[in-house]
């Protein structure tokens, strides 16, 4: 059994989209290769609901799924397709863009905003695949404790506990708490991009101190382990999916194979045939 050392450590930054939304920027279009087949994270954590109300109204996607997941808070979501939808906290949504999809997230006010979005890429066969929208709400969420360690499986498996099964691609999200000095081993699948963001609180992995809103990425190996400080508790989200090994071109909301192929999604957004469903 192999450990995973480290490969890539990111320290997510302060940025603001949609109407005006105050976020941190973990991944990006210079991460894309070495974090594939996942695109972009996106963290929430704000106590001021002006830092976030302004929402993201309606905007398309196409090539991709978005995965919003919500510790606390709450968001509105609402689609081309007739979905309307309230993630709450403890609350996910898988979305799968595929060959187009008009959206809008409307977080509302509350105590604190603390989450975080995903984007996860589509493989060139399934880019322009049918739309859908999954809400997955806590008894969809397997929860296991093992060790002081509380693990809710999103999607994937964990032991015996399982999440949702993505159509797509079959990535393995975990959101994992860990008490003060708590420490816990996590399988890995030799053929995956595995990498973890502490979203809330410091934590030490392979004997090295990695700050909170840190993105963490393994080499090649069986498992990992995390833990946390002696002196503060560690939540930390764990992802994995099969890399894609393809050409990425990425324009704003929109992500394919190929330049050609993102020319032509934009010069349907302009000529009002972007959205094939009704």
């Amino acid at each position: 059994m192999q450990k995973r050392e480290i490969n890539k450590m990111i320290r997510g930054q302060r940025a603001t989209d949609g109407a005006g939304v105050r976020l941190v920027r973990v991944l990006g279009h210079k991460d894309v290769y070495d974090f594939d087949p996942f695109l972009m994270l996106d963290s929430f954590d704000s106590t001021n609901p002006s830092d976030y109300t302004a929402g993201f109204p309606m905007h398309p996607h196409r090539g991709i799924e978005t995965i919003t997941y919500l510790i606390s808070g709450k968001i509105e979501h609402e689609d081309s397709m007739g979905n309307k939808d309230t993630i709450n906290p403890g609350e996910s949504q898988w979305m799968t863009a595929g060959s187009g999809i008009m959206h809008q997230e409307m977080p509302k006010a509350a105590d604190r905003m603390l989450g975080f979005q995903l984007w996860l890429n589509l493989p060139r066969e399934e880019k322009m695949a049918e739309p859908a929208y999954l809400a997955i709400t806590r008894d969809m969420i397997g929860k296991i404790n093992k060790d002081g360690a509380e693990v809710r499986v999103l999607s994937g498996s964990f032991e015996e506990k399982t999440g949702v099964a993505p159509h797509h691609i079959p990535a393995s999200i975990y959101d994992i708490s860990l008490a003060k000095g708590g420490r816990i081993q996590i399988p890995t699948k030799s053929d995956e991009t595995v990498f973890v963001f502490l979203i809330e609180g410091d934590g030490v992995i392979n004997e090295e101190t990695v700050l909170s809103k840190t993105a963490v990425l393994f080499g090649e190996g069986d498992y990992i382990t995390v833990s946390a400080s002696e002196e503060t508790e560690l939540r930390f989200i764990f992802f994995a999916g099969k890399p894609l090994h393809e050409p990425i071109a990425w324009g704003g909301p929109i992500v394919m194979n190929t330049q050609a192929e993102l020319q032509h999604a934009f010069d349907e957004l302009n000529k009002g045939t972007f959205i094939k469903h009704k």
